[in-house]
């Protein structure tokens, strides 16, 4: 892969939001003696991704979506990788899980990968889960909470049991599987440009397609991506007093973070969690706040936002769903410790528009603690003797 280096940096405190970098080539070969003389590009060699990528595991958070388009998403996935497949589909009347699980053994037999599939609410999980003290991921009942983020953390949990240094989120409705290749391929290349262990890399795409009078039109922009973009860069305005249009990527689904990075994060339930990734990052190392992580201070945090080359064709699951989204979103940013009075006016009225009512951040949206505090030895144990659904194929 051939991709520019950061054209431009904004920084607050030891964060690094980095600007969109764009990619000259997909695959730029095996060899080694390609020089710039303004230094202006960055190769990677393919042995120098597929390393990164032995490192990596992806997770596909999946709810009832077609099996078509998860063995596409399967397909696109890089052999070095792991994946985990976290699954919060129906158990009844027809069991999707189960249909799932097959499908994946199936595909294991010609595709040779190592893979995990696990159910959401596998009951023997939330079991570990109390055992193991961390109750924020459970509701009043001591079930899994239902919710992305909470798959998610599920995800994060199985490549830490598996010792991964890095872990890659991707959709499971994506109908080009060539596009998931690209945005493996984009993880791997920002955790090797990265100066620090602490790194987030966040997928931008180029074009968002959809049909409108029976022609593609390729948008640059979602309704929800542009609005969010907005309110983002208009938080760190608030905060430096320079106006910015630096970052692009405040609901990529399509992301990536380092384990010591992603390890230290609190997490919101629901469609939040991809803006409150951004904002966690800004409150706990953007030097606005005391930090808990002298370490990580010290070291500093980068933040990759890479454009791709393919489009991004994605299912459609209407103007509700686009709302929920939206509506999380902007509420992430409201509840931010460092979201000023004027921004949160602003956001609220926003809001208002939007659902006829005021949000009330800290109810809707469940705060995950960081899974640090979790002792890996116990829950692994108890993942191996309760969780029934735990299912590891081409691993031991």
């Amino acid at each position: 892969m051939k991709l520019d280096f950061p054209r431009y940096t904004e920084r607050l405190g030891t964060v690094s939001i980095h600007a969109v970098q764009r990619i000259y080539e997909l695959d730029s070969g095996k060899s080694k003696g390609f020089q710039s003389s303004h230094q202006t590009v960055r190769k990677f060699d393919y042995d120098e991704i597929s390393n990164i990528m032995h490192d990596l595991a992806i997770v596909i958070p999946i709810k009832n979506e077609k099996l078509k388009l998860l063995e596409g998403v399967l397909s696109g996935i890089p052999n070095e990788c792991l994946v985990i497949i976290v699954s919060n589909s129906s158990r009844s009347p027809v069991d999707r899980f189960a249909m799932e699980s097959e499908a994946v053994r199936q595909l294991s037999r010609f595709m040779d990968k190592r893979m995990i599939i696990v159910h959401q609410q596998d009951s023997g999980l939330a079991e570990v889960f109390k055992k193991t003290g961390y109750d924020s991921i459970l509701d009043s009942e001591g079930n899994i909470r239902s919710g992305k983020a909470e798959g998610m953390i599920i995800g994060l949990l199985a490549a830490k049991m598996y010792h991964k240094d890095y872990v890659g989120f991707i959709d499971s409705d994506n109908y080009v599987p060539g596009a998931v290749n690209e945005y493996v391929k984009i993880f791997a290349a920002g955790f090797g440009m990265s100066t620090t262990p602490y790194c987030n890399v966040r997928v931008s795409w180029v074009f968002k397609p959809k049909v409108r009078n029976n022609a593609l039109q390729f948008s640059k922009w979602g309704r929800v991506s542009e609005i969010t973009n907005r309110n983002l860069n208009a938080l760190l305005a608030a905060i430096t007093g320079f106006e910015t249009e630096v970052i692009k990527t405040g609901n990529a689904g399509e992301h990536a973070l380092s384990m010591p990075l992603a390890e230290c994060l609190h997490y919101t339930s629901g469609y939040s969690i991809e803006t409150r990734e951004l904002i966690d990052i800004l409150e706990k190392f953007g030097g606005l706040m005391p930090s808990e992580y002298p370490q990580i201070v010290d070291k500093g945090v980068e933040i990759f936002q890479i454009e791709t080359r393919n489009p991004h064709f994605h299912e459609d699951k209407g103007m509700a769903h686009l709302n929920e989204m939206l509506e999380a979103s902007l509420a992430t940013i409201f509840g931010s410790k460092i979201c000023t009075p004027d921004l949160k006016k602003a956001l609220q009225d926003q809001l208002k528009q939007m659902t006829k009512k005021r949000i009330d951040y800290s109810k809707k949206y469940h705060m995950l603690e960081p899974i640090n505090a979790i002792h890996m030895p116990e829950f692994e144990k108890g993942v191996r003797e309760k969780a029934n659904t735990f299912l590891r194929i081409g691993l031991r």
